[in-house]
């Protein structure tokens, strides 16, 4: 059986990677992965992912340069997520110029609960993206 194989594929083909920091732990992005990105992952040991709203593959940090080298990747027990330990180039792995996409803390305020803002930007978007996509 080929590695491809364990992996359980949604309906849609495609499975939730996880991008973490090989270093610090730190969660930096969710994405997805069809099989050839899975594949070209494995096999450049940089990641690879399926963009769902441009319907291509995006090799993340194409545009960016904020390329993602993969140190080790794991398949979930269920084999229905994958986790990609990761050497984030330039350190920003969000496409708002942040270290992470997961950068807002949910926090009490009074009585309503507010989503915060925790992490800088570290860099402008534009002048990150050359498309004005904003987004890789």
């Amino acid at each position: 059986m080929h590695w491809l194989d364990n992996v359980a594929w949604n309906e849609d083909g495609l499975i939730p990677a996880i991008a973490q920091d090989a270093a610090s732990g730190r969660v930096l992005m969710v994405a997805w992965m069809n099989r050839e990105a899975l594949q070209l992952t494995a096999a450049r040991q940089t990641a690879t992912y399926w963009s769902r709203s441009r319907n291509k593959l995006w090799h993340k940090g194409e545009e960016s340069g904020h390329v993602q080298v993969v140190k080790e990747i794991r398949l979930d027990c269920d084999g229905d997520v994958v986790i990609l330990q990761v050497e984030q180039q330039g350190g920003i792995a969000c496409h708002t110029g942040r270290e992470s996409c997961f950068y807002r803390v949910l926090a009490q305020e009074g009585d309503a609960p507010q989503w915060e803002i925790r992490d800088a930007v570290l860099k402008d978007p534009t002048h990150i993206y050359s498309k004005g996509s904003g987004h890789e």
